[in-house]
């Protein structure tokens, strides 16, 4: 089994129960053709850099997963056609960072003002 990373980016004025349907949805997919979900991590609403399909804001929900290839062929599939979808990338990985919470707000006191 490969190790993927997924990243999902949702349009900015869906709901907070669509965006978990489609969190649900594309676990579903991987879950059904024999693939596991390391971790998903949920970072939110942010900035893009530039417009994408008239918006300038995405919720991004991310994925880990341990599968084979044609997964991720399957869960593309189904992406191009969901018009709550703005972007979605898939890259292979050798290991999963599992430790590391890039999007979580840090304390002062993690890093210290010089």
């Amino acid at each position: 089994m490969n190790l993927y990373e997924h990243t999902i980016i949702a349009r900015q004025d869906i709901s907070p129960s669509q965006l978990k349907q489609i969190e649900e949805k594309y676990s579903k997919i991987v879950e059904k053709h024999d693939g596991d979900i390391v971790k998903l991590e949920k970072w939110g609403l942010m900035n893009l850099s530039y417009l994408i399909k008239k918006n300038k804001k995405g919720n991004y929900i991310h994925f880990k997963i341990k599968a084979d290839g044609k997964i991720i062929s399957e869960l593309e599939k189904n992406e191009k056609i969901d018009k709550n979808l703005l972007r979605y990338l898939t890259v292979k990985v050798k290991k999963f960072d599992l430790d590391t919470d890039y999007f979580t707000k840090n304390d002062e006191k993690e890093f210290p003002k010089k």
